[in-house]
């Protein structure tokens, strides 16, 4: 239980809160797991050094997932989010079916299909859906072009059945539609995996939403209502009354808005890519070779925006170079670890801003993005690390703590990711 509410620690509990135009726009509210409204909020305190140790823990398995992701020889178009070892950073309340029962499902930008646990379903958690009450369930047959797009589709009967894993998690899930809302817009005859099996304690208790960009994902499904646009703005982790918004559709979007071109990776359509050109602490733009920062599909190569990974990851050279031009720019106070991060300070420091600079565009982060700070703020952490050390260690990954109080926008139909700056906490 205590490991189960550590990687709990930081997910968000959104609620729904619909606009009256149908299509048009839809606000999401983001509370803070901890809020009153949130029914994850543990027992008992966890302390700052534990909490930070987790989620560096829960970040490592990630990446290694999402390296080995890209570094398939083959395109899978379905279910980036599988060999994930954490809960997802953030939740959404989802009505499923008719009438509608209500799930807090996982959400992931890397990921795409959508899969929820069903009644009479084999290590699944106490909160199933009953697809027996539901008007409109139905299940997908093996004909169905959706049968082909997820990974390891089987045959036995008249139902699709397909297999994945999930962290140390198996999953068998049956091929089905129906209705599901995040807000007042129903989206009729949605397809998602009914889970019928599963294995192990990674996968979310309440299922997974995918907002990633292949055939199966919410926006794919969801093209002619939200035109395969949202935007987001998460609030800091560090305050627990505030609210954060998640914003489906065209409608609402920042008009005036820095952006930078999304990058097609054919092995790996669903991910969010981006030209990250330089990096800038301070003033001083950071020697970097051009190779480390370059995108090459070939070799699933770049970088991408990940609301799933909490701490910014850079390739080995990129991170040690930007690690240390901010250690020169702190000056002379005693550099220490904790976990995974190498660079960490027991003092007060006046940390320099950081600049990631993009084709068209420079995000500026200020130092409440670059650091976790303990509670009593007597420690303070550059809150990124080097990419996991293995063969496919090739992707930089720009994490949801650097992406706090921003609006980040995902434009698909433009090609484009934008950011700019939003108070939200």
């Amino acid at each position: 239980m205590k490991a189960y509410l550590f990687s709990l620690a930081f997910l968000f509990l959104s609620l729904v809160q619909g606009l009256n135009t149908r299509g048009q726009g839809t606000t999401v509210k983001v509370f803070h797991v901890y809020s009153p409204e949130s029914p994850f909020r543990p027992s008992k305190p966890v302390s700052w050094e534990d909490s930070v140790l987790q989620m560096l823990a829960e970040d490592q398995a990630r990446l290694q997932f999402l390296s080995s992701l890209v570094g398939r020889k083959s395109w899978v178009p379905i279910a980036s989010g599988r060999q994930i070892v954490q809960s997802p950073t953030y939740i959404v309340k989802a009505n499923v079916g008719t009438p509608a029962q209500t799930f807090l499902m996982a959400l992931d930008t890397s990921n795409d299909a959508a899969w929820i646990p069903c009644n009479g379903c084999v290590g699944c958690s106490s909160t199933v859906f009953n697809s027996v009450t539901s008007t409109t369930f139905k299940t997908v047959g093996c004909d169905a072009p959706q049968c082909k797009q997820v990974p390891n589709p089987t045959c036995g009967g008249s139902t699709c059945t397909w297999n994945t894993t999930y962290g140390g998690s198996t999953i068998l899930s049956n091929l089905t539609r129906d209705t599901i809302a995040l807000s007042t817009d129903i989206v009729p005859g949605y397809t998602f995996g009914c889970i019928q099996k599963t294995t192990g304690s990674s996968v979310p208790p309440q299922g997974l939403l995918g907002l990633g960009r292949g055939p199966l994902s919410f926006l794919s499904q969801t093209q002619d209502l939200y035109k395969s646009t949202f935007s987001y703005c998460l609030p800091s982790f560090r305050t627990l009354n505030f609210s954060g918004t998640l914003r489906l559709g065209p409608a609402g979007q920042p008009l005036r808005i820095k952006t930078t071109p999304l990058l097609k990776n054919p092995r790996r359509s669903s991910l969010y890519y981006v030209n990250l050109i330089g990096i800038r602490v301070g003033r001083k733009i950071v020697d970097i070779p051009a190779s480390a920062l370059a995108f090459n599909p070939t070799t699933g190569a770049g970088t991408i925006f990940d609301s799933g990974t909490v701490f910014t990851r850079l390739v080995a050279p990129v991170y040690t170079a930007v690690r240390d031009e901010f250690r020169k720019r702190v000056g002379n106070a005693i550099v220490t670890s904790l976990g995974g991060f190498d660079t960490c300070y027991t003092g007060p420091i006046v940390a320099p801003t950081m600049t990631f600079m993009f084709s068209g565009m420079n995000v500026t982060l200020p130092p409440d993005n670059l650091l976790i700070r303990s509670t009593a703020g007597s420690t303070s952490c550059l809150a990124m690390a080097a990419a996991p050390d293995n063969v496919n260690s090739v992707l930089n990954v720009i994490a949801n703590m650097q992406q706090q109080n921003h609006r980040i926008l995902f434009d698909v139909p433009n090609s484009r990711i934008g950011v700019a700056r939003e108070p939200c906490s």
